[in-house]
């Protein structure tokens, strides 16, 4: 799923996407802002061999999974990303074990999208999104 697909309004007729509408368009601002930080901060778990498989966890409430790396509150944006991995996912559950493979060979190259796991109210899903 990419991030577009995460905005678009519900409609019978192909209407065009409620941008404007949903709260998720602040995302995209923020991820736009943010993506120079996430990008190396991504190129650096890679690096270092401490993840081959970087998650970026958006949210605007507290989760328990990841470090912040980047705090809304302290930014003055609308959400807060941490960092977290596939093997963290893996080990809380988040991942099952026998879904891993299948994430892995979704996972788009890391130098061009950041893995994005975005927790909304509804729920959550996860969102490739291409660095600027």
């Amino acid at each position: 799923m990419n991030i577009e697909e995460l905005l678009a309004e519900p409609s019978g007729n192909g209407a065009e996407k409620g941008k404007g509408n949903s709260p998720l368009e602040s995302l995209k601002i923020d991820l736009d802002f943010y993506s120079d930080a996430i990008k190396e901060v991504s190129a650096d778990l890679i690096a270092a061999e401490y993840s081959a498989h970087p998650i970026f966890v958006a949210h605007q409430h507290s989760v328990k999974i990841g470090e912040v790396i980047l705090d809304k509150g302290e930014l003055n944006t609308s959400w807060t990303i941490n960092v977290s991995t596939l093997e963290e996912f893996v080990e809380n559950g988040i991942i099952k074990e026998d879904r891993k493979d299948y994430f892995v060979k979704q996972f788009k190259p890391a130098d061009q999208f950041m893995c994005l796991f975005v927790v909304v109210p509804e729920g959550a899903n996860f969102v490739f999104y291409p660095f600027k």
